[in-house]
Parts: structure tokens; sequence; C-alpha cells
């Protein structure tokens, strides 16, 4: 039988770490994880995790204040004294990594499907498509937000319970060997890979530093997984190429495994395509807007297929997907303003996809009017970056462009080169600036569109133009 939270024993969690036991009993049984004193810790074990910023050994008395039964503290460590001598006290030496060890074992205590994503843009709404389609056929857990790192993508796995039959794990990083670490934790049967553009090549050393990083999955899944890349994406398949192993492939052109057929933009309403495989063709909808959506559907679709799902499921799911947050989100503002609200990341890669997108939005004579901030992390990569950004910007014929950041005055550059005019675009030093300078140019019918990495922001620009305006009617 499948072991589950109040039924798994201190003394077992203990012995799957080969933990060092200090004080409690083994026998106590746990109500799961927990690794923020600031929460309910009730009957849980606490986990003293160590960032950047916080050293949770500073919070041990905290939690069990907040009720934790147990505590999983760094070997070495000074303890508080305890009041209560019932509490289970285990060290080990590194909690983060005994973390990951944990939620490998645990992990297999659920007979469960697993589909692992990872890749340089489109992950999340990826993941997120898979995961409805798989969940109307059978109970599937999925990373909140974008839990999916060495903590988040462990405390994902310790939520499965015996009813989950599938489990679709977002795989993110910034630095070399975290993807593999990640794919050995979540032990995928399917595992995607979306593309591979400059996105923390800061921390990576290049291009070729981030497709040798998101191949990691390849090289450390099991030889009976399936894995599911991106064909279009060339140093993907570049980087792909020296793996030696067998790939499912999707994208646009016909010789990939997966590929779209005759496909229809249908403005704010998002795409119809066919859905190409294994010789037949399947009526499908994306019913978000953003041909980086089909992209992402088309990788949803290989993993679902991968699964042995219905074509007619994946159409179900897709269908039904009504995107995300922040994510080329479609918002409709008083005076007939059209607000693509991008804000939630950026990178080249996205960027230059999204913009291709524009076009289609902005049928009908809508004037175009783009806000974009810094995309950080590209180390020296950055100054071309913006530069081309600032470039794409004017081959959208925007009316009006607004730069906001460190690299403001490089997109401003790569503007004025490509030929838009000097006194259309405006430079701004942060958010704030960029909300008062955008909205006295806002005319009746404009399509807005605002990027840029999280870090910059400009969710405060688009929350700004909502309450200016005010919610407006679809069109």
């Amino acid at each position: 039988m499948a072991l589950i939270w109040h039924e798994t024993t201190a003394g077992r969690i203990a012995e799957t770490l080969k933990a060092r036991w200090i004080q409690g009993d083994p026998d106590v049984r746990f109500q799961g994880i927990a690794t923020d004193s600031r929460q309910t810790c009730q009957g849980r074990l606490f986990w003293a995790l160590k960032g950047e910023r916080f050293d949770a050994h500073d919070f041990l008395e905290q939690a069990v204040a907040k009720g934790a039964s147990g505590l999983l503290v760094q070997s070495g460590r000074t303890l508080p004294p305890l009041t209560r001598e019932e509490i289970v006290v285990l060290a080990v030496e590194d909690p983060i990594r005994s973390l990951g060890n944990l939620a490998a074992w645990w992990r297999h205590q659920v007979p469960i499907k697993v589909v692992a994503v990872t890749g340089s843009a489109g992950k999340t709404t990826t993941k997120e498509m898979i995961a409805t389609i798989l969940n109307l056929g059978e109970k599937t857990l999925w990373n909140e937000g974008n839990l999916n790192n060495l903590i988040g993508l462990p405390l994902t796995l310790f939520r499965l319970e015996t009813e989950h039959h599938c489990a679709v794990l977002e795989m993110g990083m910034n630095r070399k060997g975290e993807i593999a670490a990640l794919t050995e934790i979540a032990d995928p049967d399917v595992g995607v890979i979306t593309n591979v553009g400059p996105v923390h090549t800061e921390g990576l050393g290049g291009l070729a530093g981030v497709a040798a990083a998101k191949v990691e999955m390849i090289e450390r899944i099991r030889s009976t997984a399936s894995v599911v890349v991106n064909g279009d994406n060339q140093p993907l398949m570049e980087a792909v190429a020296g793996c030696n192993r067998p790939v499912v492939t999707f994208g646009f052109t016909p010789g990939n495994t997966v590929h779209a057929e005759r496909i229809e933009a249908r403005g704010h309403e998002g795409f119809a395509f066919d859905l190409a495989y294994g010789g037949r063709t399947y009526p499908m909808t994306v019913s978000v807007p953003g041909l980086q959506n089909v992209w992402n559907a088309l990788g949803a679709a290989a993993a679902a297929l991968c699964l042995t799902i219905h074509p007619d499921q994946i159409a179900e799911g897709l269908r039904l997907f009504k995107g995300m947050h922040g994510r080329f989100e479609i918002l409709f503002l008083g005076s007939n303003i059209l607000l693509v609200d991008d804000t939630y990341n950026a990178n080249p890669l996205a960027l230059d996809t999204t913009l291709a997108s524009l076009e289609g939005l902005a049928a009908g004579g809508r004037r175009i009017v783009i806000g974009l901030g810094d995309m950080l992390e590209l180390g020296d990569a950055a100054l071309h970056a913006h530069r081309e950004a600032g470039r794409r910007v004017t081959e959208t014929g925007a009316e009006w462009f607004l730069a906001a950041g460190r690299h403001a005055s490089d997109m401003q550059a790569g503007a004025i080169e490509a030929g838009m005019p000097p006194d259309h675009i405006r430079v701004v030093a942060d958010a704030a600036a960029m909300l008062e300078t955008i909205v006295p140019l806002l005319r009746q019918g404009d399509l807005v569109f605002l990027k840029g990495s999280r870090r910059m922001g400009l969710d405060l620009v688009s929350r700004g133009l909502h309450e200016t305006f005010g919610e407006g009617e679809q069109a």
C-alpha cells in the first residue's frame, strides 16, 4: 500500500535519509512538510532550509510554537532549548539535498505517471496545458505557480496522494547541474524541452551553455522514458544530436513527429489548427492568442500522446485552457483599449515570439503602443539583446515605444537605428514613470503591449492602466 502523510513515521523518514537521530519518538507520524515558520506547522516536520536571504534555523522555536512535531536541521547547528521532549529532531549534512532525496523516494510511493517540462520560454504555459489535458481523464497534480526549483519541485511532490494518477512538473534552472538534479528527483515518464534561447546566459556562458543545461534532462532521464523536444528550435536540436537518443519532436515544420497544419489566427480568441501525427490530422483550437501558444500546445499534445491520451481529450484540454495571469494575458479596458499583459517575465526568445503576434491583434486599425523593461541575467549578451529588442519594436509598426531600466537607452538606440522616429520613444526610469508617461499617450482603440523581467515590476503599469481606464467590454 502506498504511504501517505499521517501514516509515515519519523523513523521511516530518518531511515530513508540516513539522518542522525537526536531526539524524539520514531513512531511519531507527520502530517507533511513545513518550510515556513510563519505558516501553520501543525503536526508537520519543519525542514530548516538556508537560502541567500534567510536561515530557517533561526526560527526553530517559532516552528515548534506553531505546532511542528519534528525538526530536520543541518548537522553541527546549535539548537535552541525545546519545550517538549517528544519533538523529533533529525540532522543531515545538506537539508536541501535531503529534501530532494526524500521527494525522490516519495514520488515512488504513489503509482503515477510523471511529465517534466523545462525550456527557456513557454514551460509554465506548456505545463499548465498538459495538466489541463491530463486532469480531464485522471486526477493530476502540478506545480503551483512556478515552484520549479530544488525546493519548489520537492514540495510539490510531497502533495502527492493515493488518488493522484499523474503529475506534471515544471523544472527551472539558473545554473549548471540543476536540471540534472531535478530530473533525478522527479524520475519522469515523459520529459519535455520547449526550446532553448538566451536566458540565464550570465551564469551559463552563452547559448551553448543554456542548451547544455537543458539537455541534462535527456542525459539523466531513464531509458524507458519518452523525450519530447521542439524540432523547430535549432540550438536545441543541435544539443540533442549529441545525446544519441531517440526523441519525439514537435513544431510547425512537417518533418516533426507532431506538427501543426492550416494554422488559422482568430485574433484575441486564439488559433485553430490541425494537429498532424501518425499520418492523421485532428482539429484543435487554442483559446489564447500569441503564436507562441501554438508551439506550447504542440508540446503539450506531444507529451499527452506519449502517454497514449486520445486526441479528442487533447483537443478538449487545449480548448479549455484559458491562459495565465501576466503571460500574454488579454485585458479589455475602457475606451476600447486592448491591453496585452506579458509582464510576468522576459527574455529575448520570448520577446521575439510575442512581438510577432501583435500584428494579428492590431487588425482593424488599432495603434500599437509598447512598453518594455529590462531583460535580466543576460550577462555580456545584454547590450546586443536590448538593441535588438528596440529594432523588433520598430518592425511591429508601433506608434509609441516606452523603455524602462538600465538598458532603456540601448533599446531606444536599436529602435532609432531601425527607423522609429526619436520623438515617438520615451525613456523612463521605472514602472511608475512608465505608467505616468503612457497614460496621456493613449487613444481610444489602442493596443498596449507590456513586457519585462519580473523584477522590473511592469505589472504595476498593467494595474495602473486598469485603474485609469476601467474594465471594458470584449470586442
